[in-house]
């Protein structure tokens, strides 16, 4: 498989491709098919009001993508309904009729003990503890420092804090925002669609009508009427939400016109971090738990091994940070010889044969996301409000990356949208905008 091309068939994905648009006009154009556009269609179309979706890709979902994998629907990007209780998301795979599991997360279960007795796991926690602790101290503190800060000089488990730390936010911890990690609201209950996240994202956009394998290369707003230059034709309209990954809206610095230097400058300093997952085949599953985890190395930057999700016979590798970017350089090999090495390290050299590769999808290769999620650089929290400030009431702006709280979360994404729609029926009927 090539880096950045799909990794497979989607999902229980029935909305067929619109290849044949060339000029189009509506009220409301929606730039970005991901969580953030999808839930805005939907509250836009319900209110009534004509919108087309614009996506670049030649599927729904974005960030959310589930594929098939030998009659299962694995994700290959989000895949836990983060703050399940209080997620729309939840409300809307149940509507769809989608099983959910409402199984205890690994991470919230002792580890394997391979490598990682039962005596170091509550060292570890307790100094996982004192590391949230303090970035909360920090986060209460002037001027804003990186989540690296806090770790102890020299301490036994700053490298495994590290990997983590990767794992939450996609990026390294010396250049990740205190204030904005600590940020992050959570409630603890993590849930899973058996059918898949992405699966359920990109099923709630069959009502609203959508241009796919449509990328958007120019919004000139210049004039009375946006007018959109795809590579499908231009499209006319009155307002339009844009919801670009933040690494795509600041390496396109012509993307508006005039240009919009704040917009670029605060995508720049919200980064996309990155987690990449690999999918292997399992022999002899039983041997291992039912949703139990192993941590490949706790010395150095390592992988995080999900065993049987949802009890089947396969394991989900899961990279983060730097180790991914590097890994991603050597493509689909160097993930799963990195996993390989780990894993025989661990469970001995015959454990290589009960193995196979499944598929991955290299996400900061991956040309319309450039990278996972958001995290704030530090000093720069303060971004997040000022990428999702509207322009002279006819621009609006959603995504993760436009969320003061949940971020890096397909719920941010849909909470946005539902905003960013919100404001536009608000501009619509003649209100101002909150």
């Amino acid at each position: 498989m090539a880096d950045g091309a799909p990794a497979g068939v989607p999902f229980g994905q029935t909305k067929e491709v619109n290849s044949l648009m060339t000029n189009s006009d509506t009220e409301v154009a929606i730039i970005g098919g991901g969580a953030a556009g999808i839930a805005a269609g939907r509250h836009l179309r319900a209110a009534g009001i004509d919108c087309l979706l614009v996506e670049a890709r030649t599927r729904l979902g974005g960030r959310a993508y589930t594929v098939d994998a030998s009659g299962f629907g694995i994700d290959l990007g989000c895949g836990w309904l983060h703050s399940a209780d209080r997620n729309p998301w939840t409300q809307v795979a149940e509507a769809e009729g989608r099983s959910l599991d409402r199984a205890e997360p690994p991470w919230n279960k002792p580890s394997l003990e391979m490598g990682f007795s039962l005596d170091e796991q509550r060292a570890f926690r307790e100094a996982m503890h004192t590391f949230y602790e303090g970035v909360g101290e920090a986060a209460r503190k002037q001027p804003d420092v990186p989540v690296a800060s806090v770790l102890e000089p020299g301490g036994r488990w700053n490298a495994l804090l590290g990997s983590i730390g990767t794992y939450i936010s996609g990026g390294e911890l010396d250049h990740v925002s205190a204030l904005d990690f600590d940020n992050y609201a959570d409630t603890g209950v993590n849930w899973r669609v058996v059918e898949g996240y992405g699966t359920t994202i990109a099923g709630y956009a069959q009502p609203i009508r959508a241009v796919l394998d449509c990328p958007v290369l120019r919004i000139d707003h210049a004039g009375r009427r946006l007018r959109i230059e795809t590579a499908k034709g231009t499209i006319t309209a009155d307002q339009a939400i844009v919801t670009l990954p933040t690494n795509v809206l600041a390496e396109m610095e012509d993307l508006f016109a005039p240009a919009l230097p704040d917009k670029t400058q605060a995508a720049a300093n919200l980064p996309l971090g990155l987690n990449d997952k690999l999918f292997l085949s399992l022999e002899n599953a039983e041997e291992f738990g039912r949703d139990s985890r192993l941590f490949g190395r706790i010395d150095r930057a390592t992988a995080t091994y999900h065993m049987r999700p949802f009890g089947r016979p396969m394991i989900e590798c899961y990279f983060g940070g730097r180790n991914a970017w590097d890994l991603e350089a050597g493509g689909e090999k160097a993930f799963v010889d990195f996993a390989v090495g780990e894993l025989t390290g661990l469970l001995g050299n015959d454990f290589a044969k009960r193995v196979k590769p499944i598929t991955i999808h290299s996400w900061g290769a991956d040309p319309f996301a450039r990278g996972s999620y958001s995290y704030a650089l530090p000093g720069k929290t303060g971004s997040r409000p000022v990428l999702a400030a509207p322009v002279d009431e006819r621009l609006f702006f959603a995504g993760e990356a436009c969320s003061t709280h949940d971020f890096s979360t397909a719920h941010g994404g849909f909470i946005t949208g539902v905003s960013a729609a919100e404001q536009v029926i608000a501009v619509r009927q003649g209100a101002p905008v909150k």
